[in-house]
């Protein structure tokens, strides 16, 4: 039976890519669950299938087999439109941003809810504007995007994402070119969003350290598959070292870090 507090449930869930003569299966037997207002780390190392899951998940690209439930509905019953409004996304991929300023980019996530010719309503820039100031970018607003730095840019990308005003927002490695500074406010930032707007937000990333700090629950990518489980359930069980296949790296449980051999 389905818990009613779960916005998302992953079963047996198998990712990859189709060709006509081919599929190919990246992680396969996922069966895992989110509910409201958590932030999801998603760690694993390069290859194992972070971005694809995520991918899937946002119906980007299509699964191999099993189910992904989105508010007790399957992902597959939703319009394109309808979809928009149940999920934001920030990808790794650069959007190229032209002349547009803070204020328009951000704009471009109430797409789902303007008409073809993209007029704002009165409640549209009362969701920008309340997405602004949520990501303390009240300031920058109207900045050209151009002229942002690499951490400026990606809290405008994650503002326009809560302006779309989603139960659920995705991010692909937010923090991949920031630096240390920007990697400990993005994550912040994000926590801080998903307990007080009640937003649940599903991270991959290699941020190791600031997930097992901030995430409610974390998702690693194994060889063996997917474990699932909040920070000290992981640490306790000694499933964190699981990421690693190599004798160089492991985590100590009792420091909490990540040492070498």
């Amino acid at each position: 039976m389905t818990n009613q507090s779960n916005i998302l449930e992953l079963l047996d869930l198998s990712i990859g890519y189709k060709t006509k003569k081919k599929k190919t299966i990246v992680a396969s037997s996922i069966n895992v669950s989110v509910e409201q207002g958590n932030l999801v780390c998603i760690l694993g190392k390069n290859g194992i299938g972070k971005s694809t899951l995520l991918r899937t998940i946002a119906r980007v690209q299509p699964k191999i087999s099993g189910r992904i439930n989105l508010s007790d509905r399957q992902l597959e019953s939703f319009s394109s439109i309808d979809l928009a409004k149940k999920i934001g996304l920030v990808l790794t991929e650069k959007i190229p941003t032209g002349n547009l300023t803070v204020y328009e980019l951000i704009a471009l996530g109430r797409q789902p809810y303007t008409n073809w010719l993209g007029t704002l309503t009165n409640e549209d820039r009362e969701q920008v504007m309340t997405a602004i100031e949520k990501t303390n970018l009240t300031e920058l607003m109207n900045s050209r995007c151009d002229e942002l730095s690499d951490g400026q840019l990606q809290r405008v990308m994650i503002c326009r994402a809560l302006a779309q005003n989603t139960p659920i927002i995705i991010l692909d490695e937010p923090t991949a070119h920031l630096d240390i500074q920007n990697k400990m406010v993005t994550f912040k930032l994000l926590k801080n969003l998903a307990h007080q707007l009640n937003k649940t937000i599903i991270v991959s990333t290699h941020e190791a350290q600031l997930a097992l700090q901030l995430a409610d629950h974390m998702w690693l990518m194994t060889e063996g598959g997917l474990i699932d489980g909040d920070p000290k359930t992981l640490i306790k069980n000694n499933n964190i070292n699981d990421l690693f296949d190599s004798d160089v790296v492991y985590f100590d449980g009792k420091t909490n870090q990540f040492l070498m051999n």
